[in-house]
């Protein structure tokens, strides 16, 4: 009888939480505005069924949610979730359960998600033969003409309409250069909030996990500025070779590096200002005259990629407050 009471629990949460993840699915595609947020906390439930009974029910669980999903919406929407969101669940609730750093649960959480996003883009163009990123610039593009279109009938000149336009198809093509970097920054707004969420439902359920040390105390790896001096080379000679993919990987490994960067950069200035005690509300100011400022993001940026090298906090903690 203790047996059976023993596998029954994991059995019983994880219909719930594979009931519960079909709920937030409906939610994705019923409800405008309550959708977007049910679809960032669709691997929650994953990651506290991992947690709770270990990785072989949060298996079951996906799956379980999968077939459900395909049976009462539609198996492709099913699939999407499942590859989208639910690989991001597994591997977070893996390392919460395994007690790795902070870091580390992030980073793994961080490389699923990005797989799973780029295995929904390589199944909807095998499915549908049309690569769904190209389907969703086309009809920005359709919409743009549209509006150029109306803008047209109530006046405005020909000349400023066509300037506007190029504006925009440069920006793109900007874009368009850029994808593999879209990506990759899908997957980190997804796993930052499945993280952030996560380790707090599996607190409030008296689990103790591990979390990521505070922000004034980040610091990245030094790969991130070889990243930059690599695609510097690579944007020079991909672009004085005509090599168009060696120019386009290293426009998007330049701007990864420059984000990266910019964190620690951020995480430095968050240093200081702690360091010689500033008040809350001028922290805030700071930061938002940064965010609105481009030549303090660039100063910030490249701040951080030097910080990674030498490693400022070091010399200031050495010096009185």
């Amino acid at each position: 009888m203790q047996l059976y009471q023993q596998k029954l629990t994991p059995l019983t949460e994880s219909g719930l939480l594979a009931a519960l993840s079909v709920v937030l699915a409906f939610a994705a595609v019923y409800l405008p505005v309550i959708g977007i947020v049910a679809t960032l906390i669709w691997p929650l439930p994953v990651l506290v069924l991992v947690v709770r009974h270990g990785l072989r029910w949060g298996v079951m669980g996906v799956l379980t949610a999968g077939v459900l999903m395909a049976l009462v919406l539609e198996p492709m929407l099913a699939v999407r979730m499942v590859l989208s969101f639910g690989f991001t669940g597994l591997a977070l609730g893996w390392g919460f359960r395994k007690d790795w750093s902070g870091a580390k649960i992030f980073g793994i959480g961080l490389l699923f998600s990005v797989i799973g996003k780029l295995g929904t883009i390589g199944l909807l163009f095998f499915v549908t033969g049309i690569d769904p990123l190209d389907a969703q610039l086309d009809a920005l593009n359709e919409t743009f003409d549209q509006t150029f279109s109306l803008y047209a009938t109530i006046g405005i000149p020909a000349a400023e309409l066509e300037q506007s336009r190029e504006q925009i198809q440069q920006g793109m093509k900007f874009v368009t250069l850029l994808i593999p970097l879209v990506v990759l920054f899908m997957g980190l707004f997804d796993t930052t909030i499945s993280y952030l969420l996560g380790g707090k439902v599996l607190r409030r359920l008296g689990h103790d996990v591990r979390t990521m040390p505070p922000f004034s105390e980040w610091r990245l790896p030094r790969f991130f500025v070889y990243l930059f001096g690599f695609a510097l080379v690579g944007i020079y000679w991909g672009g004085s070779r005509q090599i168009d993919w060696l120019y386009k990987l290293s426009m998007n490994l330049e701007i990864l590096a420059i984000c990266a960067g910019f964190v620690q950069g951020l995480s430095l200035l968050s240093y200081l200002m702690k360091h010689y005690k500033l008040a809350g509300f001028w922290r805030f100011m700071i930061y938002v005259i940064v965010l609105f400022s481009g030549f303090l993001l660039q100063l910030v940026a490249f701040s951080g990629l030097v910080d990674i090298v030498f490693d400022y906090r070091r010399r200031f903690e050495r010096r009185p407050r």
